[in-house]
């Protein structure tokens, strides 16, 4: 999947949607908007940073030597 293409804004997009609700809708405490948009951030920024290193090693032509 290509870093920052289409698909990975539309799973980016539904994984923020997903960590906000949850965590919005789940806590009671006075500053649940803010905790909620840091954790949906933090979300996204996790699976981006996963896909740009599954990404960065699917197309390498010199894997390691004697990999067991």
């Amino acid at each position: 999947m290509k870093l920052l293409g289409r698909n990975h804004i539309i799973i980016s997009v539904i994984t923020f949607a997903i960590l906000f609700l949850m965590n919005y809708l789940g806590n009671h405490e006075a500053d649940k908007l803010e905790r909620a948009l840091m954790t949906a951030f933090a979300g996204v920024i996790g699976l981006s940073i996963g896909l740009f290193i599954l990404n960065k090693g699917k197309n390498d032509k010199s894997p390691p030597q004697n990999f067991d």
